[in-house]
């Protein structure tokens, strides 16, 4: 299928959630906002693109098991994946699609990003993991601001005992964290502004857990406290040496940026076409 023909298919599985998905949106929104959907696209679509999922040694290590941050592999190379998995990514950034989301979050405006900038595809296997975070404000020459981040899961038999889940910390990282699990054949739509603290919870399974991810950005920021600031990340709260570590991590790098706005070395997660 091309992504056209699976553009179709979102299409039609969004317009049918839509109430539900708006409700789910504006119920959160005061916190993080998001909504998910599940048996989004056709099983045996979905089961394939998980199948051409290329070998993690075909893709990028970020992070080791040592990491304070994350542990996990990615590639926006899209390339040189099978075609199935690029039209999939492409497929979102349909403009009916967005205009769609648009719609059910409220957001005057929102533009696909055809780099990809950290986003792609990632692949995380037993013990790896993505500590509490804020992704970076804005795409990679800092004129938009990230303000939802699409995420559609689609390993089979995924359960939440496997670990993988994505988790959002809506009252900070200190207080409870809401888990919603990384089930087969299921798009989230997170918003992403100063307040949008999420994780993944650590791979426990023997398996892979696959993912297909793309950021819409806008005009303006979801907040009127939202500033420019780089990923952040901090400790969950029983890690409370690492978080001192993250926090003191952090800042160094929002300091390099003040004086480098575009950074110091260009990002290795974005599609070089």
């Amino acid at each position: 299928m091309n992504r056209l023909d699976i553009a179709n298919l979102i299409i039609e599985k969004i317009t049918a959630q839509a109430e539900a998905a708006k409700d789910m949106y504006a119920d959160s929104v005061s916190n993080i906002g998001y909504f998910y959907i599940d048996n989004f696209l056709p099983t045996e679509l979905a089961t394939k693109v998980h199948d051409v999922f290329p070998h993690y040694n075909d893709m990028m290590l970020i992070g080791s098991k040592y990491n304070l941050r994350e542990y996990k592999y990615v590639t926006a190379q899209m390339n040189n994946c099978h075609p199935l998995l690029e039209e999939t990514i492409f497929a979102f950034q349909d403009p009916r699609i967005l205009d769609l989301i648009k719609e059910i979050c409220d957001i005057n405006s929102l533009y696909a990003d055809e780099n990809l900038y950290a986003g792609g595809i990632s692949l995380m296997h037993q013990g790896q993991f993505l500590n509490p975070h804020l992704d970076n404000s804005h795409e990679k020459d800092r004129k938009q601001w990230r303000v939802l981040n699409l995420l559609y899961y689609v390993t089979p038999d995924w359960h939440q005992t496997n670990g993988g889940n994505l988790e959002l910390w809506p009252d900070g990282i200190d207080n409870a964290q809401l888990t919603i699990d990384s089930a087969f054949n299921r798009l989230i739509v997170m918003a992403t502004h100063d307040g949008s603290w999420h994780s993944v919870s650590p791979i426990t399974a023997d398996k892979n857990r696959t993912c297909v991810s793309n950021y819409y950005f806008s005009d303006s920021a979801l907040k009127p406290t939202d500033q420019f600031h780089v990923t952040s990340f901090r400790g969950r709260p029983e890690q409370g040496v690492r978080d001192i570590a993250l926090q003191a991590d952090n800042a160094l790098r929002q300091s390099v940026r003040k004086l480098f706005p575009l950074g110091l070395v260009k990002t290795k997660q974005i599609y070089k076409k």
